[in-house]
Formats: C-alpha cells, structure tokens, sequence
C-alpha cells in the first residue's frame, strides 16, 4: 500500500515538473508538423502518379512509404520518451539526497525497498501514458491524413514502454550511485552508445560485417534499450516494407529473438533490484 501511495505522489509531481510540460509541448509541436509531413507524402505521390497515369510506376507502393513515415514518427517517440525518463528520474533518489526531502520521509514506518518501488511504478506511469498518447497521436495521423494503418501497434507499444522501463531502471540506480549530475551524463552516454551501438549492427548488416554486427550485439547486452526498440520497429512494418526497405537508422531486417526479450525484461527487474539494495546500504 506504502508503494502505491509513493507511485501516486511520484507521478503527480512529475507532471508538475516544467521540464515534462516542456517536453509535453515539443511533443505537440512534432505531432503538428508530423500531420504536415503526412499530408505532403500523400499530396506528392498523387500528383506523381497522376503524372505517370498509363506509364510504369517507379515509386515504391504507397504501403511502404507510409510504413517508412509511420517509423519516422515512432522513432521520434520513442527518442523523445527515452530523454524524457532519463531527465525525469535522474534525481528521483540523490536530488532528494541532496536536498534533504528524505529525511524527513525515512525515519516513518516505510522500507527503503518501497520507495523504490514507488518511485518506479510512479515513473513508469508516467512514460507508459506519455507514449501511449503519442502513438495513438502518430497512428490516428496515418489513419486519417495517411489513410494507412499499421499492424501490430498495440505489440509494438508495449515493446516501446520497455525500452522506457529499462532506461528508467537503468536511471534509477545510478541515482542511488551518483550526484544527480553524475547521474545524467553517465545515463544519456550509456544511451547514446546503445543507439549508436544499434546502428553500427544495422550497417554492418547492410555490409556483411560480422564485427560491426558483434558490436551491435554487444552494447544490446551491455543495454539491451535500442535491440528492443528495433523489435518494436519490425513488428510495426508490413513484411513488404521490411524487405524492400531493408536495413535502415530507424529500422532493422533481423529482430531479436525472443530470448532478447526476456532477457531485456530480467535485466530490468535486476537493476530495479539493484536499486533497492543500493539504497539500503547507502548512508543518507
């Protein structure tokens, strides 16, 4: 019960914050600018091809360029929630150090294990909302300018939500570790190697190289995030718009396995653990 009440005060002060209204109205600045984008694709691909009416169509199918846009769009969430989770929890247990909030809070009948815990669910809220209307924004906009669908955006939610869940974790230990300063800069390296890391994987695809796929596969282990995203990007896409797009910076030709998954998910809960055991020790 203890945990739940902390979930419930973590997510109402983390929409308080400037930062995540801030981060709120960018979010709306894309979706405008998204419907724009949208909307030109369609506009330029009827004008072509009323242009080439009676001649052969060199363009891909409408189908695969939507597909592309909707991916563009995702990927652009999932970016945006995964800054949005680092900046939000980066001082959910040092800031409070350091400004003397938790000892007031530790001396009542509460565990160390349960504001954890709250902090974390409250967090994960938070984010799970946040994409939840973002994709449903990036989806009613390929519905009703794009006249495309996506298959499996309900799958590919959830998928994404991890990806958020795991750089929460991965946020919340290192505030029980570092200043919240420290905190940040080693948290959004360790995530930039993780993009760059999928994106090395996803050229060396392209190109055959069995080393560049290894690093790929490495930093998946060392942060398993972007492998998660990039299941998240295949199940989205239509198989003809895998195949025929191939290998690309927001995609991916060879998903993880469902092995990866569990193994995302067990590194998740691990860190969470990690946390609370952190805290414990930590003198405050």
């Amino acid at each position: 019960m203890k945990t739940f009440l902390i979930a419930r005060l973590t997510f109402d002060e983390a929409f308080r914050r400037k930062m995540i209204l801030a981060v709120l109205l960018l979010s709306v600045v894309f979706l405008a600018l998204y419907v724009f984008g949208f909307r030109l694709l369609r506009e330029d691909l009827m004008r072509y091809r009323q242009e080439r009416l009676g001649r052969p169509d060199e363009l891909l199918p409408y189908d695969v360029q939507a597909s592309a846009m909707v991916l563009l769009g995702l990927y652009t969430v999932n970016f945006l929630a995964g800054i949005m989770t680092i900046f939000a929890a980066v001082g959910s247990i040092s800031g409070e150090i350091e400004a003397g909030t938790l000892q007031s809070i530790l001396p009542k009948p509460i565990s160390r294990w349960e504001i954890i815990a709250g902090k974390y669910l409250g967090f994960l809220a938070m984010i799970a909302v946040y994409l939840g209307l973002m994709v449903g924004g990036v989806v009613l906009v390929s519905r009703v300018v794009g006249h495309y669908m996506p298959p499996n955006i309900i799958h590919g939610l959830v998928l994404m939500i991890l990806v958020a869940a795991i750089l929460l974790a991965l946020t919340m230990l290192g505030s029980t570790i570092f200043s919240t300063m420290a905190n940040g800069i080693v948290v959004l390296m360790l995530y930039g190697m993780a993009l760059t890391g999928g994106l090395v994987e996803q050229v060396g695809t392209a190109l055959d190289n069995d080393t560049m796929v290894r690093i790929g596969v490495i930093t998946s282990i060392v942060l398993p995030s972007d492998s998660m995203w990039r299941l998240a990007s295949n199940v989205v896409q239509p198989e003809m718009a895998v195949n025929l797009l191939g290998p690309t910076p927001f995609g991916t030709i060879s998903p993880p396995s469902e092995f990866a998954v569990r193994y995302a998910v067990a590194y998740c809960a691990a860190l969470v653990v990690a946390s609370a055991v952190a805290f414990n020790r930590r003198d405050i």
